[in-house]
Protein backbone atom coordinates (compact mmCIF):
# COMPACT_ATOMS: atom_id res chain seq x y z
CA UNK A 1 0.00 0.00 0.00
CA UNK A 2 0.74 3.46 -0.72
CA UNK A 3 2.28 5.71 2.53
CA UNK A 4 0.28 8.30 3.81
CA UNK A 5 1.42 11.62 4.96
CA UNK A 6 1.00 12.25 8.81
CA UNK A 7 1.09 15.84 9.76
CA UNK A 8 2.64 15.82 13.57
CA UNK A 9 1.44 19.60 15.03
CA UNK A 10 3.13 21.22 18.58
CA UNK A 11 1.05 19.08 21.22
CA UNK A 12 -0.04 21.05 24.27
CA UNK A 13 2.77 21.15 26.81
CA UNK A 14 0.81 22.08 29.36
CA UNK A 15 0.97 24.93 32.50
CA UNK A 16 -0.97 26.60 29.94
CA UNK A 17 1.92 27.75 27.49
CA UNK A 18 0.93 28.41 23.88
CA UNK A 19 4.63 28.11 22.19
CA UNK A 20 7.62 27.49 22.21
CA UNK A 21 11.32 27.95 20.81
CA UNK A 22 12.86 25.11 18.20
CA UNK A 23 16.04 24.76 20.18
CA UNK A 24 17.58 21.85 17.92
CA UNK A 25 16.18 19.43 15.56
CA UNK A 26 16.76 15.67 15.88
CA UNK A 27 16.05 14.52 12.82
CA UNK A 28 16.55 15.74 9.39
CA UNK A 29 14.40 15.58 6.39
CA UNK A 30 14.43 11.80 4.41
CA UNK A 31 15.53 10.28 7.92
CA UNK A 32 13.31 7.11 8.79
CA UNK A 33 12.21 7.62 12.40
CA UNK A 34 10.41 5.32 14.86
CA UNK A 35 7.00 5.86 16.88
CA UNK A 36 7.34 8.27 19.43
CA UNK A 37 10.88 9.08 18.52
CA UNK A 38 12.11 12.61 19.88
CA UNK A 39 12.22 14.59 17.09
CA UNK A 40 12.76 18.19 18.12
CA UNK A 41 13.78 19.97 21.19
CA UNK A 42 12.10 23.00 22.10
CA UNK A 43 12.36 25.50 25.07
CA UNK A 44 8.99 26.73 26.83
CA UNK A 45 8.68 29.46 29.19
CA UNK A 46 9.17 26.99 31.80
CA UNK A 47 12.17 24.37 30.41
CA UNK A 48 13.75 22.64 27.54
CA UNK A 49 12.00 19.93 26.36
CA UNK A 50 12.27 16.84 24.06
CA UNK A 51 8.96 16.05 21.49
CA UNK A 52 8.55 12.65 20.50
CA UNK A 53 6.46 12.15 17.50
CA UNK A 54 3.46 9.17 17.17
CA UNK A 55 4.26 8.53 14.42
CA UNK A 56 6.79 5.84 12.31
CA UNK A 57 8.12 6.32 9.05
CA UNK A 58 9.87 9.11 6.46
CA UNK A 59 10.03 12.50 7.64
CA UNK A 60 9.27 14.88 4.67
CA UNK A 61 9.36 17.90 5.88
CA UNK A 62 10.55 19.99 9.09
CA UNK A 63 8.72 23.23 9.96
CA UNK A 64 10.27 26.14 11.89
CA UNK A 65 14.30 27.35 12.13
CA UNK A 66 16.08 27.08 15.02
CA UNK A 67 15.24 30.02 17.35
CA UNK A 68 11.88 30.43 16.06
CA UNK A 69 8.84 30.27 17.99
CA UNK A 70 6.06 27.61 17.21
CA UNK A 71 2.36 27.76 18.39
CA UNK A 72 0.89 24.59 19.97
CA UNK A 73 -1.36 23.29 17.48
CA UNK A 74 1.22 24.58 14.51
CA UNK A 75 2.98 22.11 12.48
CA UNK A 76 6.30 20.39 13.41
CA UNK A 77 7.34 17.72 10.92
CA UNK A 78 5.38 15.43 7.90
CA UNK A 79 6.04 11.77 8.00
CA UNK A 80 5.22 9.33 5.36
CA UNK A 81 3.79 6.55 6.90
CA UNK A 82 2.92 2.89 5.87
CA UNK A 83 -1.11 2.65 6.81
CA UNK A 84 -1.88 0.75 9.68
CA UNK A 85 2.06 0.37 10.77
CA UNK A 86 3.76 3.47 11.37
CA UNK A 87 1.46 5.15 13.90
CA UNK A 88 0.31 4.60 17.50
CA UNK A 89 -3.39 4.03 17.58
CA UNK A 90 -5.54 7.30 17.27
CA UNK A 91 -7.00 7.48 21.07
CA UNK A 92 -3.13 7.39 22.08
CA UNK A 93 -2.26 10.35 20.10
CA UNK A 94 -2.24 13.39 21.96
CA UNK A 95 -2.43 15.54 18.48
CA UNK A 96 -4.54 16.82 16.27
CA UNK A 97 -4.30 15.46 13.06
CA UNK A 98 -4.87 18.24 9.90
CA UNK A 99 -5.22 17.17 6.38
CA UNK A 100 -2.16 18.04 4.69
CA UNK A 101 -4.20 19.66 1.79
CA UNK A 102 -2.52 17.11 -1.05
CA UNK A 103 -5.29 15.70 -3.27
CA UNK A 104 -3.62 11.95 -3.06
CA UNK A 105 -1.20 10.40 -0.90
CA UNK A 106 2.57 10.97 -2.09
CA UNK A 107 4.51 7.76 -3.06
CA UNK A 108 7.69 6.61 -3.68
CA UNK A 109 8.46 6.17 -0.11
CA UNK A 110 9.03 3.17 1.59
CA UNK A 111 8.87 2.11 5.27
CA UNK A 112 12.43 0.52 6.24
CA UNK A 113 12.95 -0.99 9.67
CA UNK A 114 14.58 1.66 12.01
CA UNK A 115 19.02 1.24 12.06
CA UNK A 116 19.34 -0.80 15.48
CA UNK A 117 23.00 1.05 15.74
CA UNK A 118 21.19 4.42 16.53
CA UNK A 119 22.57 5.80 13.37
CA UNK A 120 20.42 7.75 11.18
CA UNK A 121 19.43 6.43 7.54
CA UNK A 122 17.95 8.68 4.62
CA UNK A 123 15.74 7.22 2.00
CA UNK A 124 17.01 7.48 -1.41
CA UNK A 125 20.29 6.63 -3.72
CA UNK A 126 21.18 3.04 -4.75
CA UNK A 127 21.43 -0.26 -3.05
CA UNK A 128 18.71 -2.30 -1.53
CA UNK A 129 17.44 -0.38 1.21
CA UNK A 130 16.86 2.52 -1.31
CA UNK A 131 13.14 3.82 -1.57
CA UNK A 132 10.42 2.36 -4.30
CA UNK A 133 10.37 4.22 -7.31
CA UNK A 134 9.01 7.99 -6.57
CA UNK A 135 5.93 9.66 -8.37
CA UNK A 136 5.07 13.22 -8.76
CA UNK A 137 2.64 14.38 -6.07
CA UNK A 138 -0.98 15.86 -6.96
CA UNK A 139 -1.12 19.48 -6.52
CA UNK A 140 -4.69 20.77 -5.21
CA UNK A 141 -5.58 23.77 -6.90
CA UNK A 142 -5.23 27.33 -5.61
CA UNK A 143 -8.14 28.70 -3.25
CA UNK A 144 -9.84 31.82 -4.14
CA UNK A 145 -7.84 34.92 -2.00
CA UNK A 146 -9.28 35.84 1.15
CA UNK A 147 -8.65 39.53 3.38
CA UNK A 148 -5.09 40.03 4.01
CA UNK A 149 -3.87 38.60 7.46
CA UNK A 150 -0.46 38.71 8.77
CA UNK A 151 1.00 35.27 9.08
CA UNK A 152 4.32 34.04 10.59
CA UNK A 153 3.43 30.00 9.87
CA UNK A 154 7.14 28.82 8.89
CA UNK A 155 8.10 27.40 5.44
CA UNK A 156 8.93 23.32 5.44
CA UNK A 157 12.22 22.30 4.45
CA UNK A 158 11.90 21.51 1.25
CA UNK A 159 11.76 17.41 0.50
CA UNK A 160 14.04 16.93 -2.58
CA UNK A 161 12.42 13.61 -3.86
CA UNK A 162 8.79 15.44 -4.03
CA UNK A 163 8.24 16.88 -7.63
CA UNK A 164 6.15 19.60 -8.00
CA UNK A 165 3.90 19.14 -11.09
CA UNK A 166 2.60 22.17 -13.09
CA UNK A 167 -0.10 21.18 -15.53
CA UNK A 168 -3.15 22.80 -17.31
CA UNK A 169 -2.04 26.22 -14.95
CA UNK A 170 -2.00 25.02 -11.85
CA UNK A 171 1.21 27.14 -9.69
CA UNK A 172 3.52 24.39 -8.59
CA UNK A 173 2.92 24.81 -4.90
CA UNK A 174 3.64 21.95 -2.98
CA UNK A 175 3.54 23.52 0.79
CA UNK A 176 0.00 24.06 2.29
CA UNK A 177 1.44 26.76 4.45
CA UNK A 178 2.56 28.52 1.56
CA UNK A 179 -0.97 28.10 -0.17
CA UNK A 180 -2.25 29.63 2.87
CA UNK A 181 -0.35 32.48 3.21
CA UNK A 182 -0.74 33.33 -0.56
CA UNK A 183 -5.03 33.02 -0.05
CA UNK A 184 -4.73 35.19 3.12
CA UNK A 185 -2.12 38.05 2.02
CA UNK A 186 -4.22 38.02 -1.52
CA UNK A 187 -1.33 37.34 -3.73
CA UNK A 188 -2.73 34.95 -6.69
CA UNK A 189 -0.21 32.58 -7.51
CA UNK A 190 -0.19 32.18 -11.26
CA UNK A 191 1.21 35.37 -11.36
CA UNK A 192 4.23 34.06 -8.89
CA UNK A 193 7.73 32.99 -10.37
CA UNK A 194 8.86 30.23 -8.20
CA UNK A 195 12.45 29.94 -6.99
CA UNK A 196 12.74 26.47 -6.10
CA UNK A 197 13.67 23.44 -7.47
CA UNK A 198 12.27 22.68 -10.80
CA UNK A 199 9.64 26.34 -10.21
CA UNK A 200 8.94 25.07 -6.84
CA UNK A 201 6.77 28.22 -5.75
CA UNK A 202 7.91 28.72 -2.02
CA UNK A 203 7.10 31.13 0.97
CA UNK A 204 10.00 33.52 -0.17
CA UNK A 205 8.32 33.83 -3.33
CA UNK A 206 5.40 34.52 -1.57
CA UNK A 207 6.79 37.11 0.62
CA UNK A 208 8.30 39.29 -2.18
CA UNK A 209 5.32 39.22 -4.05
CA UNK A 210 3.59 40.41 -1.01
CA UNK A 211 6.45 43.36 -0.86
CA UNK A 212 6.31 44.62 -4.26
CA UNK A 213 2.34 44.94 -3.44
CA UNK A 214 2.98 46.94 -0.82
CA UNK A 215 5.91 48.94 -1.83
CA UNK A 216 4.98 51.36 -4.09
CA UNK A 217 2.02 52.62 -1.70
CA UNK A 218 5.10 52.79 1.13
CA UNK A 219 7.12 54.89 -1.06
CA UNK A 220 4.12 57.58 -1.95
CA UNK A 221 3.44 57.83 1.76
CA UNK A 222 7.11 58.51 2.52
CA UNK A 223 7.08 61.01 0.01
CA UNK A 224 3.66 63.08 0.56
CA UNK A 225 3.26 62.66 4.41
CA UNK A 226 5.41 64.75 6.82
CA UNK A 227 5.08 61.55 9.62
CA UNK A 228 8.13 61.52 12.17
CA UNK A 229 10.88 59.18 11.03
CA UNK A 230 10.88 56.02 12.99
CA UNK A 231 12.65 55.64 16.07
CA UNK A 232 15.73 54.44 15.54
CA UNK A 233 18.71 52.99 17.96
CA UNK A 234 21.33 55.46 19.31
CA UNK A 235 24.22 55.73 17.50
CA UNK A 236 27.11 53.19 18.53
CA UNK A 237 24.15 50.59 20.18
CA UNK A 238 24.60 46.90 19.55
CA UNK A 239 22.11 44.57 17.92
CA UNK A 240 18.84 43.84 19.47
CA UNK A 241 18.42 40.12 21.71
CA UNK A 242 14.63 38.69 21.03
CA UNK A 243 13.03 38.76 24.42
CA UNK A 244 11.54 35.41 24.19
CA UNK A 245 11.08 31.81 25.68
CA UNK A 246 12.39 31.45 29.06
CA UNK A 247 13.54 34.99 29.38
CA UNK A 248 10.50 36.44 28.10
CA UNK A 249 8.30 34.53 30.89
CA UNK A 250 10.71 35.35 33.66
CA UNK A 251 10.26 38.89 32.55
CA UNK A 252 6.79 38.64 32.35
CA UNK A 253 6.44 37.66 35.80
CA UNK A 254 8.84 39.66 37.74
CA UNK A 255 7.18 42.47 35.80
CA UNK A 256 3.86 41.52 36.88
CA UNK A 257 5.32 41.17 40.13
CA UNK A 258 6.71 44.41 40.85
CA UNK A 259 2.88 46.43 39.38
CA UNK A 260 1.02 44.81 41.27
CA UNK A 261 2.65 43.32 44.86
CA UNK A 262 3.55 46.03 47.40
CA UNK A 263 6.46 44.69 48.69
CA UNK A 264 9.08 45.77 51.20
CA UNK A 265 12.20 44.30 52.32
CA UNK A 266 13.89 44.02 56.22
CA UNK A 267 17.51 43.02 56.39
CA UNK A 268 20.23 41.94 59.23
CA UNK A 269 23.42 40.87 59.48
CA UNK A 270 23.87 37.18 61.06
CA UNK A 271 26.66 36.06 62.86
CA UNK A 272 26.91 32.35 60.91
CA UNK A 273 30.22 30.75 62.37
CA UNK A 274 28.09 28.17 64.75
CA UNK A 275 25.70 27.22 61.89
CA UNK A 276 28.64 26.34 59.59
CA UNK A 277 30.30 24.51 62.32
CA UNK A 278 27.17 22.05 62.53
CA UNK A 279 27.53 21.35 59.16
CA UNK A 280 31.12 20.41 59.80
CA UNK A 281 29.87 18.30 62.51
CA UNK A 282 27.41 16.47 60.05
CA UNK A 283 29.28 16.14 57.26
CA UNK A 284 31.77 14.36 59.46
CA UNK A 285 29.19 11.33 59.53
CA UNK A 286 28.84 8.71 56.94
CA UNK A 287 26.42 9.48 54.56
CA UNK A 288 25.06 12.13 52.36
CA UNK A 289 26.55 15.50 52.82
CA UNK A 290 24.49 18.24 54.50
CA UNK A 291 24.77 21.38 52.36
CA UNK A 292 24.35 25.41 53.99
CA UNK A 293 21.21 25.59 51.34
CA UNK A 294 19.74 22.88 52.71
CA UNK A 295 20.04 23.74 56.49
CA UNK A 296 18.88 26.79 55.11
CA UNK A 297 16.18 25.31 53.82
CA UNK A 298 15.22 23.46 57.26
CA UNK A 299 14.91 26.58 59.13
CA UNK A 300 13.05 28.20 56.56
CA UNK A 301 10.19 25.49 56.72
CA UNK A 302 10.38 25.79 60.62
CA UNK A 303 9.81 29.27 60.65
CA UNK A 304 7.12 29.04 58.04
CA UNK A 305 5.26 26.95 60.40
CA UNK A 306 5.57 29.59 63.48
CA UNK A 307 4.98 32.54 61.00
CA UNK A 308 1.93 30.70 58.80
CA UNK A 309 0.90 34.49 57.32
CA UNK A 310 4.48 34.48 55.04
CA UNK A 311 3.18 30.58 53.58
CA UNK A 312 0.08 32.16 51.57
CA UNK A 313 -0.55 34.23 48.50
CA UNK A 314 -3.53 36.97 47.52
CA UNK A 315 -5.86 35.69 45.77
CA UNK A 316 -6.49 36.83 41.86
CA UNK A 317 -9.27 38.91 42.28
CA UNK A 318 -7.48 40.80 45.19
CA UNK A 319 -10.53 39.58 47.78
CA UNK A 320 -8.59 37.32 50.13
CA UNK A 321 -5.81 35.89 51.04
CA UNK A 322 -4.95 32.32 50.77
CA UNK A 323 -3.20 30.51 53.55
CA UNK A 324 -0.87 27.36 52.29
CA UNK A 325 -1.16 24.27 54.38
CA UNK A 326 1.68 22.86 52.72
CA UNK A 327 5.47 24.35 51.84
CA UNK A 328 6.46 24.50 48.79
CA UNK A 329 9.71 25.30 48.88
CA UNK A 330 10.96 27.42 45.58
CA UNK A 331 15.06 27.88 45.15
CA UNK A 332 16.96 30.07 42.78
CA UNK A 333 19.30 28.00 40.80
CA UNK A 334 21.39 29.11 37.58
CA UNK A 335 20.74 26.84 34.58
CA UNK A 336 22.36 26.87 31.19
CA UNK A 337 19.68 28.85 29.96
CA UNK A 338 18.89 30.90 32.50
CA UNK A 339 17.47 31.22 36.14
CA UNK A 340 14.99 29.09 37.11
CA UNK A 341 13.60 28.09 40.12
CA UNK A 342 12.54 24.86 41.23
CA UNK A 343 10.44 23.78 43.70
CA UNK A 344 10.93 21.15 46.97
CA UNK A 345 7.06 19.63 47.36
CA UNK A 346 5.97 19.15 51.31
CA UNK A 347 9.28 20.98 52.47
CA UNK A 348 7.96 20.75 56.29
CA UNK A 349 7.83 16.63 55.96
CA UNK A 350 11.53 16.82 54.90
CA UNK A 351 14.27 15.99 57.75
CA UNK A 352 17.31 18.31 56.64
CA UNK A 353 19.44 15.09 55.13
CA UNK A 354 16.18 14.63 52.21
CA UNK A 355 16.03 18.43 51.85
CA UNK A 356 19.82 18.30 51.00
CA UNK A 357 19.32 15.06 48.77
CA UNK A 358 16.26 16.91 46.72
CA UNK A 359 18.02 19.93 46.37
CA UNK A 360 21.22 18.43 45.08
CA UNK A 361 18.94 16.65 42.53
CA UNK A 362 16.42 19.58 41.04
CA UNK A 363 19.56 21.66 40.97
CA UNK A 364 21.58 19.25 39.18
CA UNK A 365 18.66 19.13 36.64
CA UNK A 366 18.20 22.55 36.35
CA UNK A 367 22.04 23.03 35.33
CA UNK A 368 21.92 20.77 32.70
CA UNK A 369 18.32 22.00 31.24
CA UNK A 370 16.77 18.25 32.15
CA UNK A 371 13.96 19.78 34.58
CA UNK A 372 10.34 19.02 33.88
CA UNK A 373 7.76 22.46 33.70
CA UNK A 374 6.17 20.87 36.77
CA UNK A 375 9.22 20.74 39.10
CA UNK A 376 9.15 24.58 38.49
CA UNK A 377 5.52 25.67 39.38
CA UNK A 378 3.51 25.57 42.38
CA UNK A 379 6.13 27.22 44.73
CA UNK A 380 4.22 28.91 48.02
CA UNK A 381 8.02 30.41 49.80
CA UNK A 382 11.38 30.88 47.59
CA UNK A 383 15.36 30.96 49.12
CA UNK A 384 17.01 32.97 47.16
CA UNK A 385 20.77 32.56 48.30
CA UNK A 386 22.48 34.50 45.79
CA UNK A 387 25.85 34.89 47.67
CA UNK A 388 27.28 32.08 45.32
CA UNK A 389 27.69 35.43 43.24
CA UNK A 390 29.72 36.56 45.99
CA UNK A 391 27.38 39.31 47.13
CA UNK A 392 26.04 40.58 50.00
CA UNK A 393 23.10 41.76 50.32
CA UNK A 394 20.20 42.18 47.54
CA UNK A 395 16.41 43.62 47.40
CA UNK A 396 14.34 40.39 45.50
CA UNK A 397 11.86 40.73 43.72
CA UNK A 398 8.86 38.49 44.77
CA UNK A 399 8.19 35.50 42.84
CA UNK A 400 4.71 36.30 41.76
CA UNK A 401 2.21 35.32 43.24
CA UNK A 402 4.42 34.19 46.69
CA UNK A 403 4.32 36.78 49.53
CA UNK A 404 7.71 36.06 51.01
CA UNK A 405 11.45 35.69 49.76
CA UNK A 406 14.75 35.02 52.25
CA UNK A 407 17.87 35.95 50.36
CA UNK A 408 21.04 35.21 51.79
CA UNK A 409 24.22 36.59 51.25
CA UNK A 410 27.79 35.03 50.95
CA UNK A 411 29.45 34.02 54.53
CA UNK A 412 32.63 35.57 54.89
CA UNK A 413 34.95 36.22 57.65
CA UNK A 414 34.41 39.91 59.27
CA UNK A 415 35.35 41.26 62.19
CA UNK A 416 32.54 41.42 64.79
CA UNK A 417 31.56 41.55 68.80
CA UNK A 418 31.29 37.96 70.21
CA UNK A 419 30.45 37.37 73.87
CA UNK A 420 31.87 41.00 74.33
CA UNK A 421 34.94 40.82 72.92
CA UNK A 422 35.70 41.87 69.08
CA UNK A 423 36.60 38.36 67.09
CA UNK A 424 36.90 37.44 63.22
CA UNK A 425 33.51 35.34 62.81
CA UNK A 426 31.69 34.43 59.74
CA UNK A 427 28.97 36.73 59.29
CA UNK A 428 25.90 36.79 56.31
CA UNK A 429 23.61 39.03 56.12
CA UNK A 430 20.01 37.91 55.73
CA UNK A 431 17.03 40.03 53.67
CA UNK A 432 13.91 39.72 53.51
CA UNK A 433 11.13 40.52 51.09
CA UNK A 434 7.41 40.35 51.74
CA UNK A 435 4.06 41.27 50.15
CA UNK A 436 2.82 43.88 52.60
CA UNK A 437 -1.23 43.07 52.28
CA UNK A 438 -0.14 39.68 53.78
CA UNK A 439 1.27 40.55 57.00
CA UNK A 440 3.01 43.93 58.44
CA UNK A 441 6.41 44.78 59.52
CA UNK A 442 6.02 42.70 63.03
CA UNK A 443 5.47 39.54 61.29
CA UNK A 444 8.36 39.95 58.65
CA UNK A 445 10.65 41.11 61.19
CA UNK A 446 9.57 38.09 63.75
CA UNK A 447 10.60 35.58 60.85
CA UNK A 448 13.62 37.48 60.22
CA UNK A 449 15.07 37.55 63.43
CA UNK A 450 14.12 33.66 63.54
CA UNK A 451 15.74 33.08 61.12
CA UNK A 452 18.70 34.73 61.92
CA UNK A 453 18.68 33.54 65.71
CA UNK A 454 18.79 29.87 64.22
CA UNK A 455 21.79 30.63 62.01
CA UNK A 456 23.36 32.16 64.95
CA UNK A 457 22.43 29.53 67.44
CA UNK A 458 21.20 26.06 65.19
CA UNK A 459 20.39 24.86 68.70
CA UNK A 460 17.42 26.72 68.64
CA UNK A 461 15.72 24.47 66.00
CA UNK A 462 15.87 21.69 67.98
CA UNK A 463 12.23 23.09 69.77
CA UNK A 464 10.26 22.95 66.49
CA UNK A 465 11.82 19.18 65.51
Amino acid sequence: MMPVVREFTLPDLGEGLTEAEVVRWLVEVGEVIAIDQPVVEVETAKAVVEVPCPYGGVVTALFGAVGEEVLVGAPLVTVAVSPGEGERPLAAVPVVERATEVERPLVGYGVAEPDRGGRRRRVGGGGASAAATRAPAAVAAPVPAAPAVAVTAPEPVPVAAVVPVVAGGVPAVISPLVRRLAREQGVELTAVAGSGPDGLIVRADVERAVAAKVAAPAVTSAVTSAAAPAEALPSGAGSVVPLRGLRKAVAEKLGRSHREIPAATCWVDADATELMLLRRQLNAVPGPKVSVLALLARICAVGLERFPDLNSSVTPDGSGILRHSAVHLGFAAQGERGLVVPVVRDAQRLTTEQLGEELGRLTEAARTGAIAPAELTGGTFTLNNYGVFGVDGSTPILNHPEAAMLGVGRIVAKPWVHQGELAVREVTQLSFTFDHRVCDGGTAGGFLRFVADCVEQPGVLLRRL
